[in-house]
């Protein structure tokens, strides 16, 4: 290696993204530093949810208040990356000691941890490519999710146009797959605006 590159390296600037990424994740975050694989609808997917579902409820008993199939892979007919979205809501998510530990035994980790957006917490999965999303009761973003996967599920345009915006960004480079998912942001809201559900907070 040249000084010149070394001195390159050494001056690297993160971006305000790879700084909040980096300030989010537990352990060093994956870098993709390419394109993201987005594949067609999989029959599969609901079945691997259901799985999930019955392996976190075996874990947490009544602890679990929700838990639902979100996400790309939740919605017949939309491409989306191969990893299953789960969403888990408990009393407080805040409480790590309440439903963490035993998680844990059962094979999941703790990958996210946001203090900032409605103590949001996200698991990797023992097995299965998952995102397991952790959510207090009462969280607003709760109602976002399931509502922008219920209308795409039943309206084709927006589908159609979700799916095509998906494609067009997954063709270009991006460092973490999170640059992709905030790139993703304004076609979101501007679809959960037309399905009449609360803005982003």
């Amino acid at each position: 290696m040249s000084d010149s590159d070394s001195g390159s390296a050494a001056t690297h600037t993160p971006s305000a993204g790879e700084i909040r990424i980096r300030a989010a994740t537990i352990g060093e975050p994956q870098r993709l530093d390419g394109q993201i694989e987005l594949c067609a609808y999989d029959a599969s997917w609901p079945g691997l949810y259901e799985r999930e579902a019955q392996r976190v409820n075996a874990v947490l008993g009544d602890r679990v208040l929700l838990l639902e199939h979100v996400g790309s892979t939740s919605v017949p007919g939309l491409p989306a990356k191969p990893i299953i979205d789960v969403l888990l809501v408990v009393a407080d998510s805040s409480r790590e000691e309440a439903y963490v530990p035993p998680m844990e035994v059962a094979g999941y980790f703790l990958r996210i941890r946001e203090r900032d957006w409605f103590e949001h917490r996200l698991f990797k999965g023992p097995d299965t490519n998952i995102n397991l999303h952790v959510f207090s009761a009462g969280c607003v973003e709760i109602e976002r999710m399931l509502g922008f996967r219920d209308h795409l599920r039943s309206n084709a345009s927006d589908r159609e146009l979700y799916a095509q915006t998906k494609r067009e960004l997954a063709s270009q480079h991006w460092n973490y797959v999170q640059e992709y998912a905030d790139a993703t942001t304004d076609v979101v809201e501007t679809i959960i605006a037309r399905a009449g559900l609360p803005a982003r907070s």
